[in-house]
């Protein structure tokens, strides 16, 4: 083989020289033209893209597969060579692990390596991140089955099972339960937030499913046997117990107390205090919007007002329902939220590994922030826009309604103490799952798409908020039953005449109305350019021309008929 190559051997290598050198410079220019990080103006009106990278994301066009960016040399010189100089340099391109490559706000933006979509609202802030994925982020799916595999064979084969058909319920159940969590931690979908770390979320998700499950247990018993159960729980449950009231004497000043004239305020000042501050401060941060936590706020104490006669909890003084709550824990708490709002929109969410910043001032700060978002979204609910919106609007205010209404019907009906941990845990709960819900129902109220599906948080808590009610139903009927005095049922169905009203002119009426005052204008618009055009028109030349039968015509005539005579 080599003597027959050998007469041409020179004039072959020249000839694979020239095409291997072409072939290189092909390859390279390809390289430059699919591998070329985008370059993001600061102006989020617009960006700038190469049409083969999005977000500064090496993916491949064929397989869809990311590599590291130190494997790709001449992504550098495509950054440099496509910056202009009026434009700011692009952030630090974005590589890491493919695992990596998905949607991950914890309040909106994109977790590195996400390509960004080209319709980014105007609400949603801008994120740098190095795209360092660490040991932190990586998934421990087979880590955690040979745990978990390995606490099970313990219990199997090492532990010998008591005798105590009680206590290995108990444990049984604990166990299941156990297991489940396991499996969504590592298993189920990621959610719209993802700091501390999106298995915090999947966390609880997958607590929001045990919960509804219990629910629907406890719905399924006797009134007796739901109430004894919790005794499984706590031996201390399934007793009655005296709801306290919070009214009677509501004199701020006391004169005939000469010791503390203002003893009724002092007693009014328990726990519930700022837990009143603590929840609306984060009921805020769930619903970043002023008018709606105001309107939620106000519209509880009405209820307060109009339930007294079934909750004797719900008795209170007038300075109680309106300076002490409104005004100052839930004023307070709504205050403090906005401008904790204002922060983090304001922020500049740039993000760095914790072994590239240099100084262990940096490094300690990293860690802190790893508690607050990765980024943000500014909610602009808009309920006047649309009739879609504003039902769902009126949706998200009525469920937060029945969620707190629920607090104190569950601990009437249930037999629970105020200040049980149960009682507690349900707060924490709802504190967690709140935010994701309400970010995932205004994702889903924003997207314009026709058949997108709502996420799984709302749907698990409207379900939840749905079943607690008909547990209360069912427990004690005859209270829910009684009565509302006749002025507030009389108040009750004026405000709801009142919205049923302004909804009907607002998306009906109005609407019908402004469609034919554009109508009418459209019309005499086009009349009054009618009636112009046909002033301003000249007279047309076909006017000055003779026509048939004309002066011209009639001489001709009679010239034809001299001739024939």
């Amino acid at each position: 083989m080599g003597l027959l190559l050998f007469p041409c051997g020179p004039y072959t290598f020249s000839f694979l020289l020239v095409q291997g050198s072409k072939a290189a410079d092909h390859a390279h220019f390809w390289i430059q033209r699919q591998w070329a990080p985008i370059t993001v103006s600061r102006d989020r009106s617009h960006e700038q893209r190469t049409p083969s990278s999005e977000n500064g994301v090496r993916v491949s066009p064929a397989a869809g597969t990311t590599w590291p960016c130190a494997r790709h040399p001449a992504s550098h010189a495509a950054q440099t060579s496509t910056t202009s100089p009026t434009m700011p340099r692009s952030p630090a391109p974005l590589c890491g692990d493919p695992a990596r490559l998905r949607r991950d706000p914890s309040a909106g933006g994109l977790r590195s390596g996400s390509p960004r979509p080209e319709g980014r609202r105007s609400t949603e802030s801008e994120v740098y991140d190095d795209g360092t994925n660490t040991f932190f982020w990586r998934a421990h799916t087979l880590t955690v089955l040979f745990i978990l595999t390995c606490a099970l064979g313990y219990v199997t084969l090492l532990e010998e099972t008591p005798q105590d058909t009680a206590y290995n319920t108990k444990r049984g159940i604990v166990a299941s339960i156990l297991v489940f969590l396991c499996f969504g931690v590592t298993q189920a979908k990621d959610g719209p937030f993802s700091r501390p770390h999106p298995a915090y979320w999947r966390f609880w998700l997958c607590v929001s499913v045990v919960y509804e499950l219990f629910l629907i247990f406890i719905l399924f018993q006797t009134v007796h046997d739901g109430r004894q159960f919790l005794k499984y729980v706590d031996a201390r449950l399934g007793t009655p117990l005296p709801e306290r009231d919070y009214g009677g004497n509501c004199l701020i000043y006391d004169p005939d107390n000469k010791t503390d004239p203002f003893h009724n305020i002092w007693d009014k000042l328990d726990g519930f205090v700022p837990a009143h501050f603590i929840g609306w401060y984060l009921k805020t941060l769930m619903i970043r919007d002023w008018w709606m936590c105001m309107i939620i706020s106000v519209m509880f104490e009405f209820l307060e007002y109009s339930l007294e006669h079934q909750l004797p909890n719900f008795s209170e003084c007038w300075w109680d329902h309106w300076l002490m709550d409104v005004l100052v824990c839930n004023g307070l708490g709504i205050y403090c939220g906005m401008k904790t709002l204002e922060w983090l929109s304001l922020k500049t969410y740039k993000w760095q590994g914790l072994w590239n910043i240099p100084t262990y001032k940096g490094k300690m700060k990293r860690i802190a922030f790893q508690f607050t978002p990765y980024s943000w979204v500014r909610f602009e609910w808009k309920p006047a826009s649309s009739l879609r919106r504003w039902l769902a609007v009126c949706g998200i205010i009525l469920v937060f309604l029945l969620a707190e209404l629920n607090t104190f019907y569950l601990k009437f009906v249930l037999w629970m103490p105020p200040e049980h941990y149960l009682v507690l845990l349900r707060l924490v709960f709802f504190v967690n799952v709140g935010g994701v819900a309400m970010r995932e129902i205004y994702d889903f109220m924003d997207d314009l798409k026709p058949h997108k599906k709502l996420g799984e948080q709302p749907w698990l808590v409207a379900a939840i908020t749905v079943t607690e009610l008909l547990i209360v139903v069912k427990y004690d009927p005859h209270t829910l039953t009684l009565s509302l005095p006749f002025y507030i049922s009389q108040c009750w169905t004026l405000g709801s005449v009142l919205v049923l009203t302004w909804t009907i002119w607002r998306f009906f009426l109005r609407d019908i109305t402004l469609r034919y005052k554009e109508t009418q204008r459209q019309k005499q618009q086009s009349d009054q350019g009618r009636a112009v055009r046909s002033r301003a028109e000249p007279p047309g030349l076909d006017d000055d021309l003779p026509g048939p039968g004309g002066p011209v015509e009639e001489d001709v005539t009679k010239e034809g008929a001299a001739a024939a005579s």
